[in-house]
């Protein structure tokens, strides 16, 4: 029977979050909450407006919508967890299912986000160097088929990562040197088949984050091209103007990304991993749709008819 228990028994995280800077755990915390607020403020206007807004019904703000919808479950899957950690002055237990869990989610989200960014570029490349096929290659059906393409993307891809990971042997009580159950830090505390695993995992988070990217360069490359043979410099402005917002956006979530889960883990350090992850697990999701807001006309537009139609003139 006690052989029985020990087999069964799944072993216990502990998550390290912020315990080991007290120092930081309050500015941390009110700084994390406030971010959380704007995220879910910002991601929920932009998903009214492109709904609401007959202006904004075009194949870029479709993918808009989704991409602010997987904005606001990414960051609810993570950061209540980090306000609650930062509470307390020692690592918190995180169960060996509950870890199962925000990881699965996580990496849906996540390979949802790059799959979604691609579409977003395509449509681009589609608007400026095919104009007179936009509406047929931009259709509804095919708006529709990559939007649940980006999903069944990160559902293929956090099945096969939670597969690969959790069947391995963990201690009974480790700590994750993280504040989430990240890809690499799980993967580091496994007893057993670590290299293989690793080697598997880290593999396959390369092609699905170097594969969009790759698209997205190719596709920009192409938009380039165009601007480039366009007469007119006020022309140029015009269009690259409409890729500014997505360019930016694609910057800051593959370059946060690529820098953590790419460089060698001997370069590495539990700091400065906790800090690029806290910047696109946290920030970025609140920079988006403030960037979309700032820098689109359309979207500023359409956020001051709804305030002209709901706030009544004084």
């Amino acid at each position: 029977m006690a052989k029985e228990n020990q087999t069964t028994s799944l072993p216990e995280f502990f998550l390290l979050g912020f315990s080991d800077l007290r120092a930081l755990q309050s500015p941390l915390f009110w700084m994390v909450l406030l971010v959380y607020v704007v995220t879910l403020l910002g991601n929920s206007i932009i998903i009214i407006l492109t709904q609401a807004s007959p202006a904004l019904h075009s194949p870029m703000y479709f993918f808009l919508r989704h991409l602010s919808v997987v904005e606001l479950l990414y960051t609810t899957d993570i950061v209540p967890r980090i306000l609650a950690d930062l509470t307390f002055p020692y690592p918190q237990v995180m169960s060996f299912q509950g870890c199962i869990a925000q990881m699965y989610v996580f990496i849906v989200l996540g390979i949802s986000e790059c799959c979604l960014l691609t579409a977003m570029a395509y449509d681009r490349y589609a608007a400026i160097c095919r104009p007179l096929h936009y509406s047929t290659v931009m259709s509804q059906r095919a708006c529709l088929t990559m939007v649940g393409t980006s999903w069944l993307m990160g559902i293929i891809t956090a099945t096969t990562h939670t597969s690969l990971i959790f069947t391995l042997p963990f201690p009974n009580h480790s700590v994750i040197p993280h504040f989430l159950c990240d890809i690499l830090p799980v993967l580091r505390l496994a007893s057993a088949g670590k290299h293989r695993s690793e080697v598997s995992v880290m593999t396959a988070t390369v092609v699905f984050i170097m594969v969009p990217f790759s698209l997205i360069v190719t596709s920009y490359v192409r938009i380039l091209g165009t601007i480039l043979a366009m007469a007119s410099t006020q022309s140029r402005r015009k269009v690259f103007s409409t890729c500014s917002s997505h360019l930016l956006v694609v910057t800051l979530f593959f370059g946060t990304a690529s820098i953590t889960y790419i460089r060698p883990q001997a370069g590495s350090s539990v700091t400065v991993d906790r800090i690029l992850s806290l910047f696109y697990t946290v920030i970025t999701p609140m920079l988006n749709p403030i960037i979309y807001t700032l820098r689109n006309k359309e979207v500023t537009g359409a956020l001051c008819n709804m305030m002209k139609r709901h706030v009544p003139s004084t």
